[in-house]
């Protein structure tokens, strides 16, 4: 009786490694889909924009103020002189 608790006891374990095994997935990739080069040009002021969101330099990406209007993005240099005064009375972009 002894060893049917042991083979019961082993199987057990068996059984919920091999489960762990099945649930693991494989990460799926990711198209990159942030600013990889900024411009220091103003956007003009006819364009009207919907909201900002700050980007940080993470390899392809770099650190961009990123402007959205209703059909596009612009990336813009956070060190561009005009760029303070435009963020004012925009909404940041939670992402």
């Amino acid at each position: 009786m002894h060893l049917y608790w042991k083979i019961t006891l082993m199987l057990m374990v068996l059984v919920c490694v091999s489960e762990q095994q099945g649930n693991y997935r494989r990460p799926t990739r990711v198209g990159v889909s942030c600013c990889t080069e900024v411009s220091k040009a103003r956007i003009p002021n006819r364009i009207k924009l919907m909201g900002y969101r700050h980007q940080n330099a993470l390899a392809p990406c770099v650190d961009a103020i990123i402007f959205y209007t209703e059909n596009e993005k612009y990336c813009s240099d956070p060190n561009a002189r005009w760029i303070n005064p435009k963020l004012k009375g925009l909404k940041e972009i939670q992402r």
